[in-house]
């Protein structure tokens, strides 16, 4: 059985901010209070296609195992290593990543792709954001009845933590608007 569940957000911030913003969520320290599942993360490489203008960046992201404390504790492992794959292109301005579990997948199985793209109606102040995660436990012999409860679990907590991103993300909006809106006021007074 596979827990699938889809989310839209709507930013209220122009698609450069949304995309500046998710590039740096990992990355300031004040965020990992907030994403405290999220241990590590390494960019394995990144590419800027020069005749299509895309940017491709492949990121091991590190987390605490999903799922309930007994699960981990009957695999024997409190961590999860993952892979996200992001394109990047800016011609058509939309962003997309996607994420999948490499370690503990004879247990567990998780695919979370995120797209940015301007909002239709608003697209130079708005950004849509879609997500779509999808869990598959594998059941345990022992197990096996107890696999959708698990699965039901898990989803419970990645909705949670979504909710806990899109916070870090508000915020790294905010912080970037503002520190656009003090530059251009600064460079504006200078007279030639």
């Amino acid at each position: 059985m596979v827990k699938a569940y889809t989310q839209e957000h709507i930013y209220k911030h122009p698609w450069e901010i949304v995309t500046s913003a998710s590039w740096r969520k990992f990355t300031e320290p004040e965020n990992k209070r907030i994403l405290s599942h999220i241990l590590e993360v390494d960019t394995l490489n990144s590419n800027l296609d020069s005749e299509t203008g895309k940017l491709t960046t492949t990121r091991a992201i590190t987390v605490n195992a999903p799922g309930p404390w007994f699960i981990r504790k009957i695999i024997g492992q409190n961590i999860c290593h993952c892979v996200e794959s992001t394109v990047v292109d800016g011609q058509s301005r939309s962003m997309q990543l996607t994420s999948r579990n490499v370690s503990l997948r004879k247990y567990i199985e998780v695919e979370e792709k995120i797209r940015y793209d301007p909002h239709p109606e608003n697209p130079n102040e708005w950004t849509v954001c879609q997500q779509e995660t999808s869990i598959k436990i594998k059941p345990f012999t022992a197990l096996a009845s107890m696999a959708e409860k698990i699965e039901q679990r898990c989803a419970e907590k990645f909705l949670q933590n979504s909710v806990k991103g899109r916070e870090v993300m508000e915020r790294i909006c905010k912080y970037l608007e503002s520190a656009n809106s003090s530059t251009s006021n600064s460079t504006s007074g200078i007279s030639a």
